[in-house]
């Protein structure tokens, strides 16, 4: 056995507290969860390995029926059940006592529950859905254990419990039992402790996602959330933002200088050090918040020159050579071509694709061949700086950065680089053997020799007779 698993079945009693010997160094005799996972690991054959967990599942369905089984064998049986299911196993037997033992449970037992029941279930699975279940034969009573066992952990005193409520309510929670515990949900908005409200919000934007018309009364508590003085809360609120303006972002122009001042405090460093990542102030909320400003600043003058200040600022401060920092100014970039033009802002965006472009790292390299396509979006004239260079990508040893090349080719041809483009796309045509490519790019040429029939003369009968010779050989 290797070393690792060998580490893992040592500290796994101690993780899930199950019977161990106190300062032993290897795994108690008594824990069937070490047990099983040792057993897996020395088989050879998955005929074997579904042998072992058949009558593991048998086991284990044996002793969670027992009226005798205590919350703390209970706790080892649902760890047992979810190693099962990982496997690939059902286990589905044991899905209503994941609920009872979140309900029943205390402490660790109920957290154990609580994770069972979110890696179990979904918001559409039948258990928690129907209020007469046929095929399963429960009652009615253990159907709605979960919302029960929610809206009690709801209005616990115990910080605990609630975030474990919150927890479940914003992963997998179903949408016909929102109005149930949506006014306590919203009720945590204004607690005191900050873990509590960005779980809030975030249960909120699962409920937004799944059944926006629930939720449209509290738009203003949203905003609330935004301005909230913990960090944690205003990023987990942005989620929601990005969501909403996605589908109409006229309705919330009016706040694109809030969102602009937060990110030039973002990228001010004004937020505690441990958003930071490799030294790059909170990437992750800087890239949220510059999607947001990008919808509301697209076709919309006024809002755009809200933010070529802040977007100014980002490009400048995203220096940092690390991966993070190349998807700032990626998202900047894309941002810069999307809202109302700014002649400065916009050649400071094609020097940073140039030098994606020309970077030897195929990753920078293909995150630059991405950006242009933005750029071509606006206006195909802007890439044409770019052309001789995005010509030399074709013999490039990826794939991936070739395909994208033939496209961007594809977008900035007009009448001028046509015969170019299509030599070197016939070019590679020869080279090509993936039938997909090649269905791709024959279409490509053909429309082009459509677009611009007269541009070549050469040949014997004109251009377009030509490349359509070529193409049939196809």
């Amino acid at each position: 056995m290797s070393d690792v698993v060998e580490k893992t079945l040592t500290a796994l009693p101690g993780l899930l507290s199950l019977d161990s010997q106190t300062g032993a160094g290897k795994l108690s005799s008594t824990s069937k969860l070490g047990n099983l996972i040792r057993s897996i690991t020395e088989l050879t054959s998955k005929h074997d390995e579904e042998k072992l967990i058949k009558r593991e599942l048998v086991a284990i369905k044996e002793q969670v029926s027992s009226p005798n089984t205590t919350m703390r064998q209970m706790k080892e049986m649902m760890v047992r059940s979810i190693y099962c299911e990982m496997l690939g196993y059902e286990a589905d037997f044991s899905y209503i006592h994941a609920i009872k033992l979140a309900q029943q449970g205390a402490g660790l037992e109920k957290r154990v529950g609580y994770l069972a029941v979110s890696l179990f279930l979904n918001e559409n699975h039948e258990l928690l859905l129907l209020l007469v279940n046929t095929v399963l034969k429960v009652s009615v009573f253990e159907l709605l254990l979960l919302v029960n066992t929610v809206l009690k952990d709801l209005q616990s005193t115990n910080l605990i419990e609630v975030c474990m409520a919150l927890t479940v309510v914003s992963q997998m929670f179903p949408k016909d039992m929102i109005p149930a515990i949506l006014p306590l949900v919203e009720e945590k908005l204004t607690h005191p402790k900050e873990i509590i409200r960005r779980k809030a919000v975030l249960a909120l934007h699962k409920f937004y996602l799944i059944a926006p018309n629930q939720v449209q009364h509290i738009h203003s508590k949203f905003r609330k959330a935004l301005c909230d003085k913990d960090p944690g809360v205003m990023a987990a609120s942005l989620h929601i933002y990005l969501q909403m303006i996605k589908e109409g972002a006229e309705a919330y122009r009016e706040l694109a200088g809030s969102f602009a001042a937060i990110l030039r405090q973002v990228v001010g460093g004004k937020l505690p050090v441990e958003f930071n990542y490799h030294s790059v102030p909170a990437p992750w909320l800087q890239i949220q918040l510059l999607r947001i400003l990008t919808l509301l600043g697209k076709d919309d003058q006024s809002t755009s020159e809200l933010m070529y200040d802040v977007l100014d600022e980002s490009l400048r401060r995203a220096e940092i050579n690390h991966n993070i920092t190349y998807a700032i100014l990626f998202e900047c970039v894309k941002a810069i071509y999307t809202i109302h033009p700014n002649a400065e802002l916009m050649e400071k965006a094609a020097k940073c694709i140039g030098n994606f472009v020309l970077s030897p790292k195929i990753n920078l390299k293909y995150l630059g061949l991405k950006a242009l396509t933005y750029v071509v979006q606006q206006d195909a004239n802007l890439a044409l700086q770019h052309q001789m260079t995005i010509i030399e990508c074709l013999d490039h040893s990826d794939r991936i950065i070739k395909r994208e090349t033939l496209e961007l080719l594809f977008r900035i041809t007009n009448a001028q680089n046509v015969t170019v483009i299509v030599e070197k796309m016939l070019a590679f045509l020869r080279l090509c053997h993936e039938d997909y490519t090649i269905m791709d790019l024959v279409g490509k040429v053909a429309e082009l020799a459509e677009k611009y029939p007269f541009r070549i003369t050469r040949p014997p009968h004109g251009w377009k007779p030509h490349t359509y010779y070529i193409l049939l050989a196809y």
